[in-house]
């Protein structure tokens, strides 16, 4: 009896060794990653495209609905007009000021405010890299397919929220931002297809910028630890489980980051909600990773995630920047 607890003791402690091992983020040679905790991210920019991009589609669904009304007679066409020009001008005003996510005018206001920004990169069709963040066009464009289904001049048709914004060039917003503030780029890969690793690479290579990488696929993490070991890296995850979406052994893998001892990462992003999974937990305190919390969504969640992650993506609201950030605009 004794030997057969002594066997199972054995088999239990290297099962945890095992673990360890397997969650292990990068531990020799690791890039400096103090300058990215010095400021909070706004995801996919400093953007508004609810009530606003609403009440516009909206608005133009009345204006159409007017003009058919328009048709019954001289005095309904000539309120009708009157309606329309209105209506038209206040769409027009409201257009320009809708600032969608992952759009120019979201990253300009970023900037402006001083806040860092996360975005998300994907390739076209004609195989250019544009900052979106579904794969499928329907929620912000109205559209169907996705974002590899068009060429990115066939995605310039399409407005973002029913704003005069388009999917902009990653190339543009590199541009756009030019160093101001650090970049979190998270490289959207569907199953293997790496393309956008490379083609992002490139031009994250000429820019004079702040900026880390992330992904929920790890091909993509692994990807950069093979050819660009310099740049911070970090894994995106979910409990997946506890969403009730996803099931399956590889969602159990990539929920306790068992992929780790593959893609070596340098921080771990996780949902802000889940911060109690222990594979998290284990690579913040006792491998002293860095912690990256999304999205974070008021004020209250802020405070109560600041003793579990050290930087923090935030949407829905403005919160007050960290002293260090404020010493850091401009630069």
């Amino acid at each position: 009896m004794l030997k057969v607890m002594m066997i199972v003791m054995i088999c239990l402690l290297a099962l945890a060794v095992l673990y360890l091992l397997m969650i292990m983020p990068r531990m020799a040679g690791r890039p400096d990653t103090a300058p990215f905790r010095q400021w909070l991210y706004a995801h996919r920019g400093l953007h508004d495209n609810g009530p606003e991009a609403k009440k516009s589609v909206h608005g133009a669904e009345e204006i159409a609905h007017g003009s058919e009304k328009s048709v019954h007679g001289a005095e309904e066409i000539s309120h009708g007009s009157e309606k329309f020009v209105h209506g038209a001008e206040e769409i027009a005003h409201g257009a320009d000021e809708i600032a969608p996510e992952n759009s120019l005018r979201a990253f300009r206001k970023a900037v402006k405010a001083g806040f860092g920004i996360e975005l998300d990169v994907q390739m076209t069709k004609d195989h250019i890299p544009v900052v979106f963040h579904d794969f499928t066009l329907k929620r912000i464009c109205g559209q169907e397919g996705k974002v590899s289904d068009y060429t990115y001049e066939e995605l310039q048709q399409f407005p973002l929220c029913g704003s005069d914004q388009r999917i902009p060039k990653f190339e543009d917003v590199l541009k756009c931002v030019d160093g101001s503030v650090p970049l979190i780029v998270e490289l959207k890969i569907e199953a293997t297809d790496l393309s956008v690793c490379p083609a992002a690479d490139a031009l994250l290579a000429e820019y004079q910028g702040q900026y880390c990488i992330e992904s929920f696929n790890p091909l993509g993490l692994f990807w950069y630890r093979r050819h660009r070991k310099n740049v911070v890296r970090g894994q995106l995850a979910e409990g997946f489980l506890r969403v009730g979406e996803y099931k399956g052994v590889l969602y159990f893998l990539l929920q306790n980051l068992l992929f780790n001892f593959l893609t070596k990462p340098d921080f771990i992003a996780y949902n802000h909600r889940h911060y109690d999974m222990l594979s998290r937990r284990l690579c913040r305190g006792l491998y002293h990773n860095m912690a990256a919390a999304w999205t974070i969504k008021s004020k209250e969640q802020l405070e109560a995630a600041g003793s579990h992650f050290d930087i923090f993506i935030f949407d829905s609201f403005v919160p007050e920047k960290k002293s260090g950030a404020e010493g850091q605009e401009g630069v």
